[in-house]
């Protein structure tokens, strides 16, 4: 049985979310979301834990000592591009523009070298691997395997742990590795980000240790601005702000209390057999519960 877990955070602002640049209002309240980084710094710091975020570097141009201060307690700095635009509305020179200059900056400001990569709503554009690859990343985590639901994601994937780039893509960068966001063995829902406010921590910590006894160390995910009193913008849609808040910030906690060591994305490929240690071999396990199958995208 397993006994790590990753509890990433996806290091967006409110104002950056594709929910409210599509909104027809907007707020007059600045970094909302910023209060929600320090409470997962505190968070776990207090619990011996780490982590890998996954930054938005135009939020560490704008909020440097936030971020400095996450590299402070040796968390684990990673991309989520620049702006947070979804990839796949890019053009080819804009997306591999997202990776080099979000790499460049978090490297700049933090003083550590970026290596991993997630992109934002798990949307990636074409030739992807072969981009982080240019752009000098050694991991990506943009892949769950949830199953397909209407206007989300979803449904392109069957890969549970971590594996090569290739188990994704035919042809991918030997030089590129996959560590996906998980989900729930069976149903095949994520198990956190909307989910977790939706179906509450007794679901995650489930899926937590139905992975484990899988030997899958859980990757889950969280965004600062869900731990955070979020203002009223018109054309945000209600789901949004479900559960945001003390409640998310209370769910965080409870995760962090169970026995799970919370480690960083780069350690747990440094476990398999992409670093040092082993891959999850396709077949292994029964397929759908855990394994990683060549997907399509």
């Amino acid at each position: 049985m397993a006994n790590n877990a990753v509890l990433s955070v996806d290091v967006e602002l409110f104002s950056q979310t594709p929910a409210y640049r599509n909104a027809a209002g907007e707020t007059d309240r600045e970094g909302v979301g910023l209060e929600g980084i320090e409470f997962l710094r505190e968070a776990l710091t207090d619990r011996g834990a780490t982590t890998t975020c996954f930054v938005v570097s135009a939020v560490a141009e704008e909020y440097p000592e936030a971020i400095r201060d996450l590299a402070g307690a040796d968390f684990e700095i990673a991309s989520h591009t620049h702006s947070h635009r979804l990839l796949s509305d890019l053009d080819a020179d804009e997306r591999r523009e997202e990776l080099t200059r979000s790499k460049a900056v978090l490297e700049r400001v933090t003083d550590r070298t970026v290596t991993g990569f997630r992109a934002p709503a798990f949307d990636v554009g074409p030739d992807h691997f072969a981009d982080l690859a240019d752009a000098g990343y050694a991991y990506d985590s943009s892949v769950v395997a949830s199953r397909w639901i209407p206007g989300w994601y979803g449904g392109e994937y069957d890969l549970h742990a971590p594996a090569p780039a290739s188990a994704v893509e035919e042809g991918a960068p030997s030089t590129i590795a996959e560590l996906p966001a998980s989900v729930m063995p069976g149903l095949r829902l994520p198990l956190t980000g909307t989910w977790l406010r939706f179906f509450g921590p007794r679901y995650t910590i489930l899926g937590m240790r139905r992975l484990a006894k899988r030997g899958i160390t859980p990757v889950l995910y969280v965004h600062p601005w869900e731990l955070v009193d979020l203002p009223a913008v018109e054309g945000v849609p209600k789901r949004v702000y479900w559960r945001t808040g003390d409640w998310m910030r209370r769910a965080v906690e409870r995760i962090l209390d169970q026995p799970f060591e919370f480690t960083t994305a780069r350690d747990v490929l440094a476990d398999a057999d992409l670093g040092e240690g082993r891959v999850v071999d396709e077949g292994e396990d029964g397929g759908e519960d855990g394994t990683p199958a060549s997907g399509e995208r």
